[in-house]
């Protein structure tokens, strides 16, 4: 397995990580038992974030008394000082911890700089010792290259698979040479992409450490086999990255959940990805009749425009959403999938 380093941090991890969005959905003991056995397997460093509900927690629970074995990452989408403080030491409460090693500034519609109370925040939080390095997340490349130019953070953390463009690609080749660390989030993009092979392949070209979103055993034991099996890229592995280049590249919903909730509560970052999900996983899973309900909502859309404005990819989301119900209501007449 290679190991990455994360830039100006000097932290060095296999490149292979734990990201801890998903452990929210399970119980404590699944969770716990989930994060231990990520360790025991070598990986090294685990992601989360006060938006997680009780991810924090778990990741408190399971790494408590071995703190100095993990690197643990986690964020904040407060707006003002206050909230950030506030949240930092909830973390910090949660996680069973006086430190983190990398404490993020979440989501970040802009590149904060020194004239911003939040930057000063983090800033302040690192000199008295609670956070060791400074970071932040972003989901529109613009920002995400002014942050780099800014030279302010240590670490990036952005949407990276091998659906990524020659511009995101370009994104952590300028994060090596600004020496700062690349924390790729949506390996999978959203569940899209169903080969863990090939990401992982992809991921091993570059400087780039991996956050894959695991929920359960099975997961797990997938991205640890790659410890004892190096993957490297491969003919083989090329031709499923060009065939779901050339079936997925373009517009789609990574099923963030920003965009979230609708005002005619449509389910927009399921019903959004509809044609996708129906072809890329068992497609009787989303032709029950819960999600033929569902998808009908999408007839009562207002088009009021409250989606696009949070979509951090600034997709057209009612045109997508009709899109995807209009294929769906051909699947349901016969339509071959």
């Amino acid at each position: 397995m290679r190991t990455v380093r994360l830039g100006k941090t000097g932290i060095e991890v296999p490149q292979n990580a734990f990201g801890a969005l998903p452990i929210q959905r399970v119980s404590t003991e699944e969770a716990v038992s989930l994060l231990r056995n990520a360790y025991e397997g070598g990986m090294r460093f685990f992601d989360t974030a006060r938006a997680y509900s009780d991810s924090e927690d778990k990741v408190g629970k399971a790494f408590e008394g071995m703190r100095d074995k993990v690197f643990i990452s986690s964020k904040t989408m407060a707006s003002d000082k206050k909230k950030f403080t506030e949240d930092l030491d909830t973390t910090l409460k949660n996680l069973k911890t006086d430190y983190i090693d990398i404490y993020q500034l979440h989501c970040a519609p802009r590149c904060y700089d020194e004239n911003d109370e939040l930057y000063l925040a983090l800033v302040d939080a690192k000199k008295q010792g609670k956070v060791r390095h400074i970071g932040i997340t972003a989901h529109k490349i613009g920002v995400a290259e002014e942050i780099i130019k800014s030279g302010l953070y240590e670490t990036l953390q952005f949407p990276f698979s091998y659906l990524a463009s020659d511009r995101d690609i370009e994104l952590v080749k300028s994060c090596k040479e600004h020496d700062m660390g690349f924390i790729a989030m949506k390996g999978l993009s959203g569940g899209l992409l169903n080969n863990s092979k090939a990401c992982m392949a992809f991921m091993s070209q570059y400087d780039a450490l991996p956050i894959w979103g695991i929920q359960r055993q099975s997961e797990l034991d997938e991205w640890l086999s790659f410890f004892e099996n190096e993957v490297t890229m491969t003919d083989e592995l090329k031709a499923v990255i060009d065939k779901d280049r050339k079936e997925l590249l373009g517009e789609f919903c990574r099923g963030c959940g920003y965009c979230m909730p609708c005002t005619v509560d449509i389910t927009i970052n399921q019903c959004a990805r509809m044609s996708q999900m129906i072809r890329r996983a068992p497609s009787q899973n989303w032709l029950t009749e819960h999600w033929q309900q569902e998808m009908m909502k999408i007839d009562s859309c207002i088009e009021c425009g409250i989606c696009k404005t949070r979509c951090p990819y600034e997709l057209d989301i009612p045109t997508l959403l009709k899109k995807n119900l209009k294929d769906y209501k051909e699947i349901l007449a016969g339509k071959e999938i």
